[in-house]
């Protein structure tokens, strides 16, 4: 499990968008993005660089915690 703080999500069409690109990562089983904590559980075996990479493809900056 990975955890990520979240940095720019404002509703939950940000969430969406941010769930969509992180569950395209090759080795992500499952999302959980939540914007009250500005933050996303990431189940599975992926790259922590591809994670982040993912987010600011969404167009949010992301770091790993």
């Amino acid at each position: 499990m990975t955890k990520l703080s979240i940095e720019g999500m404002t509703c939950q069409h940000c969430v969406k968008a941010v769930n969509e690109e992180l569950i395209k990562v090759p080795g992500v089983t499952s999302v959980d993005v939540s914007l009250e904590n500005n933050s996303a559980t990431v189940e599975g075996q992926a790259d922590n660089a591809a994670l982040v990479a993912a987010v600011a493809e969404a167009g949010y900056e992301a770091q790993v915690v």
